[in-house]
């Protein structure tokens, strides 16, 4: 079993304007603990998390893949980078944080390079406008409000998510019910050959979470 990250560190005025780790961050750390034995084997040489908040996932990928990754983690909160950047010397895991909104100002260099990636993105169903200014406003809120069906933010990294990943990556990501997970999945496989399964699924308290993961169609099944 490989234990979760020591976040002793952070406080209770960090998670003030940090996500504070919860049932959506453990159910991503279980299917990595899943995947573990297959993700080692992989030899990643990139892990990028998108919107890392505590880095509590990053440094736990850091455990399974070990020393001879780059880990990358993105978050648009610098009070999250420096709660991830910090969490990885807690737990002796080199994790290089980039201020920036999902991805932007990355592809150039991490184009079809990124051997997993994992996003917990703000799933959670709200008014557009107001996942518009908690974006603007780079504070916890935007690490929840989702917009319509809770997807605003995350159909813009499902655009661009296949220029990162490479040949053999994987793309780990949260979502809920109310996200229309079938819909993501025929779009992605239809738009930009990701084939994908739900790899965990769990129930807390009104929501419904999965971990859906993404990998490039093999061409011998196209």
């Amino acid at each position: 079993m490989i234990p979760t990250p020591d976040l002793s560190h952070l406080s209770a005025r960090d998670y003030e304007s940090v996500y504070e780790p919860a049932e959506d961050t453990f159910l991503m750390l279980d299917a990595l603990e899943a995947d573990a034995e297959e993700l080692r084997s992989m030899d990643a040489s990139v892990f990028l998390e998108v919107g890392s908040g505590s880095g509590c996932v990053s440094a736990f990928a850091g455990k399974i893949l070990g020393s001879g990754t780059l880990y990358l983690a993105t978050d648009i909160n610098d009070q999250a980078c420096d709660c991830t950047r910090r969490t990885g010397l807690q737990n002796k895991v080199d994790l290089n944080t980039i201020q920036t909104s999902l991805t932007d100002g990355l592809h150039p260099r991490l184009r079809n390079a990124v051997d997993i990636i994992c996003f917990n993105p703000p799933y959670v169903p709200t008014m557009s406008i107001e996942a518009s200014e908690a974006q603007g406003l780079r504070g916890i809120e935007g690490s929840w409000a989702g917009g319509s069906d809770g997807m605003q933010v995350t159909n813009v990294f499902l655009g661009v998510v296949h220029e990162l990943l490479s040949p053999t990556g994987r793309f780990y990501l949260v979502a809920v019910k109310e996200n229309n997970i079938p819909e993501i999945q025929n779009r992605m496989e239809k738009l930009y050959q990701l084939k994908s399964k739900i790899v965990l699924a769990r129930r807390a308290g009104r929501e419904h979470l999965s971990i859906v993961r993404f990998e490039h169609v093999s061409p011998s099944s196209i």
